[in-house]
């Protein structure tokens, strides 16, 4: 097996609730850690099915929280909610045996590549990494593209009192074309197009970050793969640190209190 794969053993034991992944790496150097009843190096990695125990006991409760991430290719008509009332939710169309929710959104009307996941902190983290979240989207519309159409969207188009951000568009047949979005505003690109006199007949999600759509049928589910997760995990982490760094700093007004102080 790859050394990519499976999670290392203090990530694993702090991930229980045990200790802290400090304390884990102690009890490992040790040599109170076994996996498969086999004494372990710092550095091992915990795979699918393996049996961790510290000084003989079996460790309880990772396997429960082991995360799940699944790549669905959604047809249409299924809609992106957790709200079982809804009949065309994505949880009853999906039937996983355990909890999970989708992350982000994907129009009923659109079909692709969403993702599903029991990990709050990952959908945090992706919903917050404004930048660096790139969505690719394959768009069919409802007559001949012109170049001026092709230029107007990548370059920003008003909409819901803002101006969409300039992004990726290159023309892929008549009435075909692709678009790298970084912001998720509502029926965007649908609003993009019927701003310039077009109507979108299909919408297909190919790409969310680092991972692809690929050969996916329709309405089939995956899971992602290690590698998948790590570059994921690496494109929020950045993208976090840039969004903070890339704020604009606040200018004083002379004579006024900081921006951050209340008033009494």
């Amino acid at each position: 097996m790859g050394h990519e794969e499976g999670i290392s053993l203090n990530k694993y034991i702090s991930a229980t609730g045990f200790c802290s992944r400090r304390e884990a790496d102690k009890l490992i150097e040790q040599a109170r850690v076994t996996i498969n009843d086999e004494l372990v190096l710092p550095g091992a990695r915990v795979h699918a099915g393996d049996r961790v125990a510290i000084d003989g006991e079996p460790l309880k409760g990772a396997a429960k929280k082991r995360p799940i991430y699944i790549a669905l290719n959604k047809p249409v008509g299924v809609t992106s909610t957790t709200d079982l009332k809804d009949k065309t939710n994505i949880i009853g169309f999906l039937n996983y045996p355990k909890r999970i929710f989708p992350i982000g959104r994907l129009d009923k009307d659109s079909d692709g590549l969403i993702f599903l996941t029991n990990d709050g902190d990952i959908v945090n983290k992706i919903l917050r990494a404004s930048n660096n979240h790139e969505k690719e989207y394959i768009v069919t519309v409802d007559k001949a593209l012109s170049p001026e159409f092709v230029a107007q969207m990548g370059n920003g188009i008003p909409m819901l009192g803002t101006v969409t951000r300039k992004c990726f568009v290159r023309q892929e047949g008549g009435r075909r074309f692709r678009i790298v979005l970084t912001q998720g505003l509502n029926r965007q690109i649908r609003r993009m197009c019927e701003y310039l006199g077009y109507k979108v007949v299909t919408l297909t999600r190919v790409r969310i970050m680092n991972v692809q759509l690929g050969d996916l049928p329709v309405g089939k589910w995956r899971y992602l793969s290690p590698q998948e997760i790590d570059k994921m995990n690496a494109l929020v982490a950045t993208s976090a640190k840039t969004d903070e760094e890339n704020r604009p700093a606040k200018k004083k007004a002379p004579g006024k209190p900081p921006h951050n102080i209340r008033k009494k």
